[in-house]
């Protein structure tokens, strides 16, 4: 049930005012009162361990199938969480519900959409939510500020159609958000979406460390690489490499079909030139403005931290498809990569790899 907790957050020492737990806001702690915070949640014992926060690309809400507004209810659980970004490299995260990015919400323009957040009782740190999809203060950011423990529940109506981040906005929202509080809302217009075979969500965000990338052992939170934006990993669902054969597995799809990607970029600082090596976006929606006519056969798109792209791809071939960020450095070297494998027949008028 929702509770009072102005004074056990002023318990909790987050050292800022109400502005600041107003979202996406320029109050900025100071370096002592973030360092404070990490110590905090690194030094909580009883942190549960993961083997994956990496998301499930597959656990797409359905589309919706309705005409009329409805209230729709999401029930949401803050979890800080210990787990390995790659093997041997242990990262303390932040998580709404255990997983990065957190869970897809799906609602219908015009509906009514009721939050509550919880903040796990064995966390360290207070958190909340900032939708951009919410005309509110902060975007409920202000009015879902918990302490461990506690709950709050706010509603707002969907007056807009698109696909937009949510994020934790706490006055140390860079931090949180780099430990991978962030997620996707999609608001669907009235006539709903195009049907396609499969749906697949991702989210891509930066990773700040004290030691290099690879360095085997616990990796803390490294305030002053975030400060340059400089990060140690750049990952695509919170953990290096995680969506290939690798390590979580790869998505599948199969030629013929066509598929939809809803894409989120938590950041909190590096823009996403989302490309799909062997293939284009045959329709997308820049900034997840489902309002507007979609770009056609879009080779990359740039996605910038707080915002989100919805595109298509068709498959006339076999292929395994790499998602990449085309500042390539970040996939060779920190981590952002996934594959969609493609099975089916040969095309060879499409492509042949022995003319």
């Amino acid at each position: 049930m929702p509770t009072t907790r102005r004074t056990t957050l002023k318990a909790l020492g987050t050292g800022a005012g109400g502005a600041a737990l107003a979202g996406c806001s320029a109050n900025a702690p100071t370096d002592t009162q973030t360092e404070t915070a990490r110590k905090t949640t690194e030094k909580k014992s009883g942190k549960p361990t993961r083997k994956r926060v990496a998301a499930d690309p597959t656990d797409v809400p359905d589309p919706i199938d309705r005409d009329t507004s409805e209230t729709v209810e999401v029930d949401m659980v803050a979890r800080e969480v210990r787990a390995e970004i790659e093997d041997g490299v242990v990262y303390d995260y932040m998580t709404f519900d255990g997983q990065i990015p957190g869970p897809m919400v799906r609602v219908r323009r015009g509906d009514t959409v009721r939050v509550t957040l919880t903040n796990a009782e064995e966390n360290a740190m207070p958190h909340n939510v900032d939708f951009h999809a919410c005309y509110g203060p902060g975007g409920g950011a202000e009015d879902t500020t918990v302490a461990p423990g506690e709950s709050a529940t706010i509603q707002f109506r969907a007056e807009y159609p698109g696909a937009f981040i949510y994020h934790c906005a706490v006055p140390n929202l860079d931090y949180h958000i780099a430990s991978g509080m962030f997620g996707m809302i999609l608001v669907e217009p009235e006539d709903g979406l195009p049907e396609v075979d499969r749906e697949f969500y991702v989210g891509q965000h930066e990773i700040y460390t004290d030691k290099p990338a690879g360095e085997k052992g616990r990796h803390s939170f490294d305030l002053e690489s975030m400060k340059a934006e400089d990060p140690t990993y750049v990952v695509l669902n919170g953990q290096k490499y995680g969506l290939t054969p690798d390590r979580f597995g790869a998505l599948s799809a199969e030629t013929g079909e066509t598929a939809r990607m809803f894409m989120v970029d938590g950041g909190p600082n590096l823009n996403s030139n989302f490309h799909p090596i062997g293939n284009v976006w045959t329709e997308a929606y820049r900034d997840g403005a489902l309002a507007s006519n979609p770009e056609r056969f879009v080779q990359t798109m740039n996605v910038p931290p707080g915002s989100c792209m919805v595109g298509t791809m068709d498959f006339p071939v076999p292929e395994d498809i790499k998602l990449v960020d085309h500042a390539l450095s970040r996939v060779a070297r920190k981590g952002m990569l996934g594959i969609l494998s493609v099975d089916g027949e040969e095309n060879p008028d499409v492509f042949d790899p022995s003319p």
